[in-house]
């Protein structure tokens, strides 16, 4: 019954631990390979054991209307298995390899784990049906010669304990017996129901004598009638009496009466299991596995009107074995329920083994399920028959069938919640590859059966749903953060390109406005092994944008034999893991860097994400730094990727890193091309920052330092500065232009992430040395700040008059005409004004930023500007240089 999908599972393929018992590949066809594994999964001890008591208990109609949800839960779930099984052929696992092949490892795991430990349960539920069946046949009350096994809880686990061990001892050593006995077994069952329907119409009104239930309740009758058809006992079995089980002395009530039938309409993925063995599987499955739930459906329904209508409530109540005492053969019910629940409890202890084998070759809890991978000689899994054994004879404490059946219930109604997920979700991705050989399915019948699997786990047990789901996540979230990557493809991929995409396409560019601009970048890297600090810190700075890493690689495609960066990816990515950025990464060929930046700037970002600033490393002559040599880096394909940097050639990169640039090998771009990049950037409207000194940037020492405490004081934060004038054309006017507000804005964006929020923001505003408009030059200051939400100290700064005296002050307004004085500026003015920066940087900041000027027009001044900036910025330690092009701040609401 419940454990369907392991019968087949075992019968024709897993089963056979000691190998295959068919030799001719695909010779099942419907009967055989979908309907007979399938109505024996279903056909269990509750069509023996607990028609009577859900008929004595719910009534007709209420039997009827849960026989109608449950079977409509499982019909919509059958329609989902149809259409993955359709979709290719499954192999040993069952629902496990059809969520985890379909849904990805995170779910394929969890789900895998509940579907094993459904198994078990269910083992242990049908060893103990059988304990229940057997006492009244052999138990010591009734009294007569043949009644002999002494009664009790400790008999009854005796009892199923011992049976338990039969079923280990087959399973161990003789499963591929078991597999061959499944068609016999299946005639015997059979033979039982048709017995059972015969008896219904000739045997005339008996008296029934009922279990010893004196203990339950002293005044209870010791008989009970079976009156044959009679109008008057149908309308007395219409309508629900929940009493007290006998079996447990709790109250029934509708769904725990609905958790114990729900246990015989399981066992409907025990076709698709066998998907490997039949001969055209996208014909076989749907109709053989839709034909057996019509039958038990009908069957079902039939038992319970007979039931319902020749049966005393009371003896439905009261003695759950009637069919029984009722027979024209009484030994044929017996030996019926024996031989289904034996089969059902082997079943589900070799499909727990399977599972259980099945997950610990997907290694997806590490060394956790190592040992489960241990096979004998023959290929049976040993050790997690041994596990799967020990676990059910843990459950069979529970005593009682309908102790158990709840938790059995709830966890196949989560198997088949996910069977549906897995379906919905498929669909839902549009991937070309999902074309299903069955068509009769839609999202709606997908969704429809999450649903209703979802409520009824609640409406059986709320605290039992609440923590199988809780438990579920549970084990999501370990194998999502500490499992292998899977090759077996994940759905939540498909899922999100189907979302973003049409995301995408609704980020109107045209919709644009300044309230909601945040900055997006794309930072060129010539070699991360050198620029890791760099990397982490423009994580801090993208506020929730668009990061790129992009990097040219100097060629020609012609020239190659294949794509240079289909070995390389993988590293980038996994450099990307391994310093926990959230970046993309661009790689791009050009004959030149110059050019190999403007394709990037073209053609970076999708729809409305494309890159607004440019970041670059600055061009002088220091020699880069290995961060990266002897790191071990996680990869997305190889496995380990180890970082090495003894290598002489610069362009290897896969599936190593290259080493840093030699100091006896040139430049690959000249000051000029560097400088022409800066100005490609401007003119394509892109903001441009220079990053300088960042290899000197320690982001854990420098954020971490603000948060140590000194008895009960905190040390103050680190110190960002700000100075937002343009210091090679100094205009007390200057920081309300749009390149000021750019990168004072910049500025209280990385100030404003959480990692930095400890920072404190320092202004620099320059004035005249003893000038009368400095308060108002403040006071304006702090107005624009305020109206701008913008929390800093600000500084006043008095110009240094011997670096005027080298320089004449230039009076026109704006910045643009710095062209125009690049022959007035001396390297004495700009060293005083690095100094000037200097000697206001107690304490010492963690990052500078400084104002950018616009590159001259006259490229044969474009020396002289770097030379200038370089000048500037010289040991001050990591700086930004920044220029914007773009308005990024507001008043407005």
């Amino acid at each position: 019954m419940a454990m369907s999908e392991k019968t087949p599972l075992l019968h024709y393929r897993l089963t056979c631990s000691t190998g295959p018992v068919h030799t001719d590949v695909r010779k099942l066809g419907v009967v055989f390979g979908v309907v007979i594994p399938t109505l024996l999964s279903m056909f269990s001890v509750v069509v023996f054991l607990r028609i009577g008591f859900v008929v004595g208990q719910a009534g007709l109609y209420q039997s009827i209307a849960m026989f109608l949800v449950a079977y409509f839960i499982i019909t919509v779930t059958v329609l989902s298995v149809c259409a993955i099984s359709t979709n290719g052929a499954l192999d040993a696992g069952g629902a496990y390899y059809m969520i985890s092949r379909a849904l990805g490892p995170e779910f394929g795991g969890s789900i895998g784990i509940m579907f094993f430990l459904a198994n078990v349960c269910g083992s242990a539920l049908y060893i103990l049906g059988l304990v229940e069946a057997i006492m009244p046949t052999f138990g010591v009350p009734k009294g007569s010669v043949h009644h002999v096994l002494p009664s009790g809880y400790w008999w009854s686990l005796l009892y199923g304990t011992v049976l338990l061990f039969l079923c280990f001892i087959v399973c161990l050593v003789g499963a591929h017996i078991y597999a061959k006995a499944t068609f016999i077994i299946f005639i015997i069952v059979v033979t039982a129901l048709a017995s059972i329907f015969i008896s219904f119409f000739s045997v005339g009104p008996v008296g029934v004598i009922l279990p010893d239930t004196s203990a339950l309740n002293s005044t209870s009758m010791s008989t009970a009638n079976y009156t044959g058809f009679r109008l008057h006992t149908l309308e007395s079995n219409l309508f629900s009496n929940y009493t007290v089980d006998y079996t447990t002395d709790a109250m029934m009530s509708f769904a725990t009466v609905f958790a114990v039938m729900f246990n015989g309409c399981t066992g409907i993925m025990a076709g698709s299991n066998m998907s490997g063995d039949l001969k055209n599987p996208s014909y076989s499955i749907p109709r053989g596995t839709l034909s057996a739930v019509l039958i038990t459906f009908i069957t079902y329904n039939l038992l319970s009107l007979l039931a319902a209508w020749s049966c005393d409530r009371y003896l439905l109540q009261r003695d759950y074995s009637f069919l029984g005492d009722i027979n024209i053969w009484p030994p044929m019910v017996t030996i019926g329920i024996y031989s289904s629940a034996m089969s059902a409890a082997m079943s589900n202890l070799i499909g727990a083994s399977r599972i259980l084998y099945a997950l610990s070759k997907d290694n997806l809890f590490g060394g956790c399920l190592a040992l489960a991978k241990k096979t004998s000689q023959s290929g049976n899994p040993w050790v997690s028959v041994l596990v799967s054994w020990l676990l059910v004879q843990v459950v069979l404490f529970a005593g009682k069938l309908n102790t158990i059946a709840g938790i059995v219930t709830i966890f196949f109604l989560l198997v088949y919640a996910a069977v549906n997920l897995a379906c919905l979700a498929l669909e839902w991705a549009s991937a070309p590859n999902f074309r299903p050989s069955f068509p009769c399915f839609t999202w709606h019948t997908c969704t429809v059966g999450i649903l209703g699997c979802l409520v009824m786990m609640f409406l059986i047990s709320a605290i039992y749903a609440f923590v199988s789901i809780a438990f579920m996540l549970l084990l999501l979230m370990l194998i999502h953060y500490l499992g292998p990557i899977s090759k077996w493809g994940y759905i939540s991929q498909a899922l999100i390109f189907h979302q973003v995409r049409k995301y995408l396409l609704m980020l109107d560019v045209r919709k644009d406005h300044v309230k909601f601009w945040r900055p997006q970048v794309l930072l060129l890297v010539k070699n991360p092994s050198s620029c890791m600090g760099l990397m982490t810190f423009i994580n801090d700075l993208k506020k929730s944008g668009l990061y790129v890493l992009g990097h040219v690689k100097l060629g020609v495609l012609d020239e190659l034999p294949s794509d240079p960066f289909q070995s390389c990816y993988d590293s980038w990515l996994s450099l990307v893991d391994h310093l926990k950025i959230k970046a993309f990464v661009n790689l791009t060929l050009a004959d030149s860097v110059r050019h190999g930046v403007q394709n990037l700037l073209f053609i970076s970002g999708l729809g409305g994400m494309r890159p607004n600033t440019l970041v670059l490393g600055f061009y002088d002559d220091c020699f880069p730094q290995d961060h990266l040599q002897g790191e071990i880096l996680p990869s997305t394909a190889h496995g380990l990727d180890a970082v090495h940097s003894n290598t002489d050639s610069e362009e290897q990169c896969s599936p190593f890193f290259p080493g840093v640039r030699a100091a006896e090998r040139p430049k690959d771009l000249k000051a000029e091309e560097y400088v022409s990049v800066i100005a490609d950037a401007i003119k394509m409207g892109k903001n441009v920052t220079l990053a300088r000194y960042f290899n000197q940037f320690k982001r854990d020492k420098v954020l971490w330092s603000g948060r140590k405490k000194r008895g009960h004081r905190k040390v103050t934060g680190p110190f960002i500065d700000v100075w937002p004038l343009n210091l090679l054309l100094p205009d007390s006017r200057g920081y309300v232009d749009i390149c000021s507000l750019f990168l004072l804005q910049l500025a209280c964006v990385l100030h404003e992430t959480r990692a930095w929020n400890q920072a404190r923001l320092r202004l620099f505003l320059c004035v005249e040395a003893g000038c009368s408009l400095q308060e108002e030059e403040e006071k304006k200051l702090r107005m624009m700040l305020n109206e701008l939400r913008i929390s800093a100290q600000v500084q006043m700064v008095p110009w240094d008059h011997s670096a005027h005296s080298d320089n004449e002050r230039q009076e026109e307004d704006g910045i643009q005409t710095f062209p125009n004085n690049v022959s007035h500026l001396t390297d004495e003015y700009i060293c005083a004004v690095n100094s000037l920066i200097f000697g206001h940087s107690a304490p010492q900041p963690a990052v500078r930023f400084l104002y950018l000027p616009c590159p001259p027009a006259d490229t044969s001044l474009y020396r002289a500007y770097l030379h200038q900036v370089d000048l500037l910025s010289r040991d001050l330690g990591p700086t930004l240089l920044v220029h914007g092009v773009t308005p990024v701040v507001t008043t407005d609401l």
